[in-house]
């Protein structure tokens, strides 16, 4: 019995790296959204609206705005993309 509070401090130390799964891409408009090296930096991708991304870091530009580093489904690596077209588990849509 004493195992339960364990492993529910276990899960949240797992989950206090600040990766946040559970998110998918959803652009308002009708282009697929902009991956890029940095924020405003040079597009290297898309993503599709709907695809699975994972939060791996997040930056505030100079304007004020709110970018984010994502990962594919896999874990791997993507890029930089504007923060109010993904949504994550547990938020409302923007």
């Amino acid at each position: 019995m004493k195992l339960i509070p364990v492993i529910a401090i276990a899960m949240t130390l797992a989950n206090s790296s600040g990766a946040r799964a559970d998110c998918i891409v959803a652009d308002p408009s009708p282009t697929p959204l902009n991956v890029r090296t940095a924020p405003y930096g040079r597009i290297v991708s898309t993503l599709n609206n709907g695809q699975v991304v994972s939060i791996l870091d997040s930056s505030i530009d100079n304007e004020g705005r709110p970018w984010v580093y994502v990962a594919d489904d896999t874990g791997n690596p993507l890029g930089w993309v504007y923060r109010e077209y993904v949504v994550c588990k547990g938020e409302t849509q923007r």
